[in-house]
């Protein structure tokens, strides 16, 4: 997914090393190329050119210049920034104090929420955590199986039948978590085609009551730049806390890794490739 971008940064970095002297015209140069290399990977325009202008006041300093490596120097403020893009070096959720840690994952239809809630099941597993599910997208047909079927593979409760409301199943379930000592409660909630209304305010209402310590979004990387929208809209509507990016694995070319936190400020959690949980 990051591959050719990733490729062309490396070819740009090496010639940069490879200078003995370094001018502001190679600099200028350089970062025309990695404007160019990021656009075409789909990041979204407004943050390139904010991230472009971001290293060249770094890139263009005295300090850089007077340097023995100067390309080194060059190539440590872009790789900086690029890291600072993402959401730093790493984002881990915090577990509450007093169990259960509520993680709910919202999003659009299709952008893989229900494999996600089951890969961070997963995850928690191998924490040494016993985690719990609850299935509230009552729309969409067959969800709630799939959980199940997800849940059962892991050994994992999943709490959630067909006929009920959403929120009465993420309260039973938050319920049921807290009788049994399990922890984290992964919701995972309806979503549509297209963001509604409806679909807003189901989320909110959820989020209020049953009141998550973390929202997560979880946004499909191969709509590229529909993916910054949607992310926009999510957290002007509901407000976000972090973002799990999935279908890496694809013919996504990337950007939106890189736009959709710049656009947020909300870090990048998790990443997902593949359908096994």
């Amino acid at each position: 997914m990051l591959d050719s971008l990733t490729s062309r940064l490396t070819g740009i970095f090496d010639r940069l090393r490879g200078y003995g002297r370094l001018t502001e015209e190679n600099i200028v140069e350089a970062l025309r190329e990695v404007r160019v290399a990021l656009l075409e990977a789909d990041v979204n325009f407004k943050v390139v050119k904010s991230f472009v202008d971001r290293v060249r006041e770094k890139a263009v300093g005295q300090d850089v210049f007077k340097s023995l490596t100067p390309g080194q120097q060059v190539v440590k403020v872009v790789r900086d920034e690029l890291v600072e893009l993402l959401g730093g070096s790493g984002h881990r959720l915090a577990m509450a104090p007093h169990p259960p840690t509520v993680i709910m994952l919202i999003g659009l239809q299709g952008s893989g929420k229900t494999t996600s809630a089951a890969k961070l099941a997963r995850h928690f597993q191998k924490q040494g955590q016993h985690p719990i599910l609850a299935a509230a997208d009552i729309y969409r047909p067959a969800a709630i199986e799939q959980l199940k079927t997800l849940g059962a593979q892991l050994g994992v409760t999943v709490v959630g039948e067909a006929g009920q409301k959403p929120l009465e199943i993420c309260a039973r379930a938050r319920d049921e978590a807290a009788r049994r000592g399990l922890s984290p409660l992964i919701l995972d909630t309806a979503g549509r085609l297209h963001i509604d209304e409806e679909m807003l305010d189901e989320v909110r209402v959820i989020k209020k009551e049953v009141a998550p310590h973390h929202v997560l979004l979880v946004v499909d990387a191969m709509t590229g730049q529909d993916a910054v929208t949607v992310a926009e809209k999510f957290n002007a509507a509901v407000g976000i806390d972090a973002v799990i990016l999935t279908k890496l694995d694809g013919d996504a070319r990337g950007g939106a890794a890189l736009s959709v936190r710049a656009v947020t400020g909300r870090p990048i959690a998790f990443v997902g490739v593949g359908e096994k949980a």
